[in-house]
């Protein structure tokens, strides 16, 4: 293990990386969920320190999620106060608690590797089309959104569009070279000095944006407004900073939608929280596995002190989890200092953060988009055959046209689908030689493979000879055997010579072979 820990230097540049990206995600996903922007302040530093330090993950980063944003709002409108709201909170994360204890944790293993990975392709498209227009300063939708429909009547793509319309040049000066500083940070030369490894790309990317913004723009084209830069609440005294915390109301707790409320937030996060998990597992250049149990009674820990404090509801976000990977860190350290960055820096200097333009922050999420979904991806596992393929691609499409959570049940459908085909393909088992078939029945033979058999049967020719084994097959429907019945009784028709090895079923004894021998099956094997 002793190998895992060795990186423990490059942990908090990364995390520098993660709290620059994590600020404005945590204030747009509040302010979109309808509560006030610290509650997400409250949500990031709960989900970096607390979560960080009781998670069994090395890479993944806990805050608010976009996922969450939707049930978030509408709880928000349908309790009777935000202290009802927080209460749901807390009681989601003992939810997650029990669930952890109960071992539930097994949930994201029984989700297909094609979709995880579709799900990753389609994290990395989302960001790039979701940061373009950030990019050129077009400031209409939420920083954070991860869904294809947007406030105002927009989607993904006439966001874009629009965006190219009227774009703002210092931002797209600054998100330009952005992108060329972190194209060259992925030189291998550049890679090999110490100097670069303790200045990450994305840091760099950050400074000098903020360096364009404060000194090279004039009160004309190149002038960047508030609405193009991190806006975090700032505090005139330690009085007012507090005031910012808002707590439970436990005399909510017999409301029957605040229940209603906790047990949906509680299996939502949780679901999204083990997608994340395995995601970022697999992303793991050292291969370690998230113990998913521990994992669940850290998130459901979280939740119920981000609830307490007047916090988001907490989860497992692939996106900052990503953005963390990519910008070097090696063990846990890196996504709890980026919690308490978070914290010490809204304490303390958060006129200094509300430099920060977006489209310093966008480049880096784009470039960690395009590492997300690279087009080698896509041949990977177009090469793996239509069965890895086409799941993986229609996960990708659906959570681009719809949202995370959506696009991944349909993924697993798409992938069960295919399992359920690639069953019924294998258990029948057809091999033609000479002038000979033999049909082999493996397995569970259901009457969803009827259309499988009745076409092998109809493509022995005419004069030929046939075995139909079924001393393997473990199941066999009895509309497969009337199947064969029927087959055999007409063989004769066309001169097709039929043995078949019956099994131990007292259906079989109906059928009837129409020959005494054939060498076929021994041929075959």
């Amino acid at each position: 293990m002793k190998k895992y820990f060795q990186g423990v230097g490059s942990d908090l540049p990364s995390s520098l990386v993660v709290f620059l990206i994590a600020i404005p995600l945590c204030l747009g996903i509040a302010v979109a969920s309808g509560l006030n922007e610290f509650s997400g302040i409250i949500g990031g530093v709960v989900g970096g320190i607390v979560i960080g330090l009781l998670s069994g993950s090395h890479l993944s980063v806990s805050g608010p999620a976009a996922g969450l944003t939707a049930i978030v709002a509408a709880a928000v409108l349908k309790l009777p106060a935000v202290e009802a709201f927080f209460l749901a909170v807390v009681l989601a994360g003992v939810l997650q608690i029990l669930m952890g204890i109960f071992k539930m944790g097994v949930i994201g293993d029984y989700v297909p590797n094609a979709v995880i990975k579709g799900m990753l392709a389609a994290i990395g498209i989302i960001l790039i089309l979701k940061q373009i227009p950030y990019l050129l300063g077009y400031e209409k939708d939420y920083e954070g959104d991860e869904t294809f429909q947007q406030s105002g009547g927009e989607n993904t793509f006439t966001a874009v569009l629009n965006a190219f319309k009227d774009p703002t040049l210092m931002a797209v000066i600054i998100g330009v070279v952005g992108i060329a500083i972190l194209i060259i940070y992925e030189n291998k030369w550049i890679k090999r000095q110490k100097i670069f490894q303790l200045i990450s790309g994305p840091l760099v990317v950050v400074i000098v944006g903020v360096l364009f913004q404060r000194f090279l723009q004039n009160d004309g084209s190149l002038k960047l407004d508030s609405s193009h830069l991190v806006n975090i609440p700032v505090a005139n005294s330690p009085s007012e900073f507090l005031s910012f915390f808002k707590f439970p109301n436990w005399s909510f707790i017999t409301n029957v939608d605040v229940w209603v409320s906790a047990i949906t937030l509680a299996l939502v996060a949780t679901l999204e929280t083990l997608l994340s998990i395995e995601a970022v597992d697999k992303l793991d250049p050292y291969k370690r596995v998230t113990p998913t149990n521990r994992e669940l009674m850290a998130q459901g820990s979280g939740n119920i002190v981000s609830g307490m404090l007047g916090g988001l509801p907490l989860t497992s976000v692939i996106v900052r989890s990503s953005a963390n990977l990519n910008a070097g860190a090696k063990t846990k350290m890196s996504t709890i200092f980026h919690g308490i960055l978070i914290l010490v820096c809204v304490m303390f200097v958060p006129k200094i953060l509300n430099l920060i333009p977006k489209a310093a922050l966008a480049a880096i999420l784009i470039f960690t988009g395009y590492k997300l979904a690279k087009v080698q991806l896509f041949k990977e596992y177009y090469k793996k055959g239509w069965e890895q393929f086409m799941p993986f691609l229609i996960t990708i499409l659906a959570i681009v046209f719809t949202d995370l959570l959506k696009g991944v049940l349909i993924g697993i459908a798409i992938g069960i689908f295919y399992i359920i085909r690639s069953n019924f393909r294998s258990a029948i088992f057809v091999v033609k030689q000479n002038n000979g078939t033999l049909i082999r029945m493996r397995k569970d033979i259901s009457f969803f493979s009827k259309p499988i058999l009745k076409a092998e049967l109809e493509k022995i020719e005419e004069g030929s000879s046939v075995m139909i084994d079924m001393t393997r097959a473990e199941f066999i429907d009895k509309d497969i055997l009337d199947t064969i019945s029927e087959f055999n009784e007409h063989a004769h028709l066309k001169n097709i010579r039929v043995e078949i090895k019956n099994t131990t079923y007292n259906d079989s004894s109906k059928i009837q072979s129409s020959a005494n021998t054939s060498n076929l099956g021994d041929e075959a094997h």
